[in-house]
């Protein structure tokens, strides 16, 4: 499982529903990534987005049981959205957003692909602490951001 994000260096990934910044590599670098994937993301991140995203399959977690919207599958918790998620058996899944979801999938993730924006915007939504337990196994750097691979060290978790 596999956390996709853009986290500015104070932890915040939203400000209202929306990002405080535009970073176009960003947007290319996740459409890259997560095409031909599955992404799981909360209601709130899928409305600003506002619409299917192409070449993706979506499940939006949701706890309004009458919230609906073409193209997209819907879950009413977590466990859930996982469950439709392998049962589409896809190559990779893709946990992208908001908060809450990355919050309450944290121990599911294994690999995490961050984006590093090198500010400290005002918001109210944050990325969890990245804690010693995850390793870079990548890093390009760019001005005023850097694209980021982290796998969980799972030998120092056992330990």
């Amino acid at each position: 499982m596999i956390g996709i994000a853009a986290v500015a260096r104070n932890g915040v990934i939203g400000a209202g529903n929306d990002i405080p910044w535009r970073i176009k590599e960003d947007w290319a670098r996740f459409k890259a990534i997560t095409m031909g994937h599955v992404l799981i993301m909360g209601r709130k991140t899928y409305d600003s987005i506002g619409r299917p995203l192409p070449g993706r399959t979506t499940i939006v977690v949701t706890r309004d049981p009458d919230w609906t919207a073409d193209g997209i599958r819907t879950a009413h918790n977590l466990d859930d959205a996982f469950e439709v998620a392998y049962a589409l058996a896809p190559e990779k899944v893709f946990v992208a957003g908001g908060g809450q979801i990355y919050a309450a999938a944290w121990d599911r993730l294994d690999v995490l692909e961050i984006t590093e924006v090198d500010i400290e915007p005002a918001g109210e939504v944050r990325f969890p602490l990245i804690g010693p337990e995850w390793v870079v196994v990548s890093r390009e750097q760019a001005d005023g951001y850097a694209f980021v691979t982290l796998e969980k060290d799972t030998e120092s978790i056992l330990n």
